[in-house]
């Protein structure tokens, strides 16, 4: 059963109970308003015409209008009016009969000395046999015949009623009120069924159909329902939830064509150095080197591709390790100045055959601690300097090394001199197997991964790398760490111990 059917149903049954409750208090407020249970059936009769008399009222008077009518005279019999006014009593009403201007006979029932002067003029033609009237702030209800005795005098008999004024009022103001009521409360249900509708089952079948497109992988297309209630609450999110699918998916595909270009590049760096050793090897088995010293070239030649093709290897696992954080990293507390001499001291005799000057920008004068996996670390850095070195153009080449830090962590600079890199190229070099140089010459580029493993070992020491560069300016290469702290958490000052 659909929301939409229950919700149509409790209502319904909640404008059944509503009905019942409005016609169960309407009689008891009828009841209580003629105090006598057994008018309620009258009470109850919707007309607009006046109906002052019950049923048992009604048969003494059509007996007493009989007798006008044929024997006018008895109705001058005291004993007579007596027994009348008797069956009157036990019905809460009381008799009068009038001659000319003279009263006949009066029930004690009304105690009222003005009530003569309160009845209607004669109207033998009885145009108007029923109606009330106010003595004060009483009101009575009667039945009346006039008629003619047999003398010719006019006479008239009543038969009258004391009623509540509110009863009475109530009495014709309540089946209008209780239809009013009724249409209310049939409109308010409708306006409340359409509202709950409108705000709570609409916007479900939104996200069903939110939902069927996500079935058929249509994740583009967004749900915008503003609502700040459950259902909108709901509505963020399940479109959180087709966010993280998008990504998911969209990452999935990354991840693919990332896999194709992977197996395509590592295809092609595998294959070039082990067609190079394949040519050397078929070139000795021909007999090409057929000296001695060509000998020496072809295997030297094949010892450079083989260490290369170990080196990529190399280079290949330890970055499919980090990358799935089955590295584990030591870290500890040490100064990041005497780490970079080292550094700088090691790689100054190969900068300096290149003609490349590795130098200080400005060294620290003071240890700068930093925390860190220094064998790691090392890697990254060689990695930029060795980077750097290979794209230096100038007559003039340099290469500087540079340190700062605030109290939270500390950047080191690694800047060149060189050709630059393109804008295009800048958000993608620290991409695995991505190359500036398109046609992937091991001349002019590495295999593709040192910047990647940079990369993941810095943020695998909670750090970040980042480059800048200007074409035909140079390149300059970011990477931060962060400073040791104490048992209070706060950083660290320099003049730490230094393992360097």
């Amino acid at each position: 059963m659909s929301i939409r059917i229950k919700l149509l149903l409790s209502y319904t049954g909640m404008l059944i109970v509503s009905l019942l409750v409005v016609a169960l208090t309407a009689g008891l407020f009828a009841i209580t308003a003629t105090g006598d249970i057994r008018s309620f059936r009258d009470f109850y009769k919707v007309h607009y015409q006046l109906n002052p008399l019950t049923e048992q009222e009604e048969s003494i008077f059509l007996e007493l209008k009989y007798l006008a009518k044929n024997e006018p005279d008895r109705l001058e019999d005291g004993k007579l009016l007596e027994e009348y006014d008797f069956k009157l009593k036990t019905v809460r009403a009381g008799l009068y009969v009038r001659r000319e201007s003279n009263q006949v006979f009066e029930s004690r029932t009304f105690n009222q000395p003005e009530l003569e002067h309160y009845l209607p003029a004669y109207d033998l033609d009885n145009n108007q046999i029923r109606n009330t009237f106010n003595i004060g702030e009483r009101f009575y209800a009667y039945a009346k015949f006039d008629f003619r005795f047999s003398d010719g005098a006019k006479g008239g008999v009543f038969v009258i009623r004391e009623r509540s004024p509110f009863g009475e009022v109530v009495r014709k103001l309540l089946p209008v009120l209780v239809i009013l009521l009724v249409a209310v409360i049939v409109a308010a249900n409708l306006l409340l069924y359409r509202w709950i509708t409108r705000s709570v089952v609409k916007p479900l079948e939104l996200l069903r159909g939110s939902a069927e497109r996500i079935k058929e992988g249509q994740l583009r297309h967004s749900l915008d329902l503003r609502s700040k209630d459950e259902i909108g609450q709901l509505n963020e999110t399940f479109e959180n939830m087709r966010k993280r699918l998008l990504e998911s998916v969209e990452l999935r595909l990354r991840d693919e064509e990332s896999r194709k270009e992977l197996i395509s590049n590592i295809s092609h760096d595998l294959r070039t150095p082990i067609t190079n050793i394949k040519g050397y090897i078929e070139g000795i088995r021909d007999g090409v080197a057929d000296t001695p010293e060509k000998m020496d070239k072809y295997v030297n030649i094949i010892y450079s591709k083989a260490n290369d093709l170990d080196k990529l290897v190399d280079e290949l696992f330890l970055y499919s390790k980090l990358d799935l954080n089955q590295v584990p990293f030591q870290f500890e507390h040490a100064d990041i100045v005497g780490f970079l001499d080292d550094c700088i001291d090691e790689q100054r005799y190969v900068a300096k055959e290149k003609g490349i000057e590795l130098e200080w920008d400005e060294r620290p004068k003071s240890a700068v601690p930093v925390v860190a996996d220094f064998e790691k670390l090392k890697r990254v850095v060689l990695n930029m300097i060795g980077n750097a070195q290979k794209f230096t153009d100038k007559p003039y080449k340099t290469i500087r090394v540079s340190v700062r830090g605030d109290s939270n962590q500390v950047t080191v600079e690694i800047r060149d001199n060189g050709i630059g890199i393109s804008p295009e190229d800048i958000p993608h070099i620290f991409d695995r197997f991505y190359r500036a140089e398109r046609s992937r010459n091991s001349s002019t580029g590495g295999s593709g991964l040192g910047l990647a493993i940079a990369r993941q070992i810095v943020e695998g020491h909670g750090g970040s790398i980042w480059a800048s560069s200007e074409q035909g300016v140079g390149t300059s290469f970011y990477f931060t760490l962060k400073r040791p702290t104490n048992k209070e958490g706060a950083a660290v000052d320099d003049d730490t111990h230094s393992d360097h």
